[in-house]
């Protein structure tokens, strides 16, 4: 069996992956908070662990992977959506939660085997916070329940934090029920028009953290293999998910924590303000294929800063077209070339891997490889498509031919150069032969630039 080395954020070294359960891999990655639509940034880790996903599912078989995403569907942002906007929440997350599905399914990323909402977990989120209250890892004040971070000898090894520098620069909220500015809240109250559940502590809803660690055991057990997210998320989200986890369960939650870089706009950092801020749809609406997106961001070595451009999105293009019809009508090959695999089991080299499809000259083997990747399969590959003609845009192609052949008879060249490059502009390529002028469509046809030449 292939070995699968992983960089754990918390030891700062590749691991072998060793599964608690030999022979299963249990892997659980943050999902998003379902209010807006995905920024490109949030795809970032939805791709980088679809990858992961597809290469633990080859060397271990499909069956034998457990794949958790969850969505959270409980939370402030939501509370302050719904309303600006008068909308029920169910609403607002039910409609963003197929968004995010949908423009997933563009990127090419496979379902989860379980995609589980906050919602329907706030009683394994109850068992767990009395499991910290009885264990004197949490206590209640004010309606509110806190983890108490100084009972925890183990707190800020994840992301290599002392706990007593956190302290002196935090930016926390102070209030009179804490007992230490770093205690984080495990569950809190409502009031009358604000999501809650009846809970031992009064009508509340549960803090953040709390979430991922009751949703990861219920599904996975106390102990799982991978934990994944975005770099943002291992302070505090999975700081305080490690130590909550490890004083309910009595033992660390994950083998391994993996996070992703961050993701830059032509060098800036994404933001509304500097106009570089970009959703999944609005790249899609763009005409940028989802399967060229995807490219993009295998890229880069998931744990590296990744800069978006459109020079990238260009180049993915050119590369894929490429492999697109070198391998059109090939059967794929019987085994992942070993150069793919080989890169993908070290730390999900995905650049290492990108390039050994390039020094493939098996079509074949090039089909294979590049699957591991999600890349080049049936489902995210209609944007390669060469377009075809109806008959009224043939016609219309046939008598701006004849109208250039008119216009080069009658000295009009002016007229005939510009209708040639009316042809360029919308995508219409024509070759002159001793037989006549013979034309095809590019895929960047555009019909109504055709239309604009009569």
């Amino acid at each position: 069996m292939t070995e699968i080395r992983l960089y754990d954020t918390k030891t700062k070294q590749k691991q072998l992956l060793n599964p608690v359960k030999p022979g299963e891999v249990g892997m659980y990655v943050c999902g998003p908070t379902v209010y807006d639509r995905a920024h490109i940034g949030n795809a970032r880790p939805v791709v980088v662990f679809d990858v992961l996903y597809r290469l633990l599912r080859h060397v271990y078989g499909s069956e034998a992977v457990t794949y958790v995403r969850n969505f959270t569907d409980v939370d402030d942002k939501i509370n302050a959506r719904a309303a600006e906007t008068g909308r029920p929440i169910r609403d607002i997350t039910d409609e963003t939660i197929g968004w995010y599905l949908e423009d997933m399914a563009a990127l090419g990323t496979l379902k989860p085997t379980h995609m589980p909402r906050a919602t329907e977990s706030i009683g394994g989120m109850v068992a767990m916070i009395e499991d910290l209250i009885a264990k004197g890892n949490a206590y209640a004040a004010e309606g509110h329940v806190l983890f108490d971070v100084k009972s925890d000898p183990d707190y800020g090894s994840l992301s290599h934090r002392n706990l007593d520098d956190m302290i002196a620069g935090a930016r926390v909220e102070v209030a009179p029920y804490k007992r230490d500015p770093m205690d984080f809240v495990l569950w809190k109250p409502s009031s009358g028009d604000e999501p809650g559940w009846e809970s031992p502590w009064g009508r509340g809803r549960p803090g953040w953290h709390i979430e991922c660690s009751a949703m990861s055991r219920e599904i996975l057990g106390e102990r799982f293999d991978i934990h994944g997210g975005g770099i943002d998320l291992a302070f505090p989200h999975h700081e305080n998910e490690a130590a909550q986890s490890r004083c309910a369960n009595g033992a660390e939650m994950a083998s391994i924590w993996m996070h992703n870089g961050f993701l830059q706009v032509e060098g800036e950092k994404m933001s509304k303000s500097l106009g570089n801020f970009f959703t999944v749809k609005d790249l899609l609406d763009q005409g940028i294929p989802g399967e060229v997106i995807r490219f993009v961001l295998l890229s880069t070595h998931y744990r590296q800063p990744i800069d978006w451009t459109a020079r990238a999105a260009e180049e993915a293009e050119t590369v894929l077209r490429k492999w697109r019809t070198a391998t059109e009508g090939i059967e794929p090959s019987a085994a992942v070339p070993a150069s793919v695999l080989e890169a993908l089991a070290d730390d999900l080299n995905t650049p290492r891997a990108i390039a050994a499809l390039h020094a493939l000259a098996d079509p074949a083997e090039l089909l294979t490889g590049a699957s591991v990747l999600g890349l080049l399969g049936d489902g995210i590959g209609e944007w390669a498509a060469e377009p075809e003609a109806s008959d009224e845009v043939a016609a219309s192609i046939m008598a701006l031919i004849a109208a250039r052949a008119d216009a080069r008879a009658a000295k009009d060249f002016a007229r005939a150069d510009a209708i040639r490059d009316g042809f360029v502009a919308a995508g219409v390529v024509v070759k002159d032969t001793p037989d006549g002028a013979v034309w095809e469509l590019t895929p960047d046809f555009d019909p109504a630039k055709l239309e604009a030449l009569k």
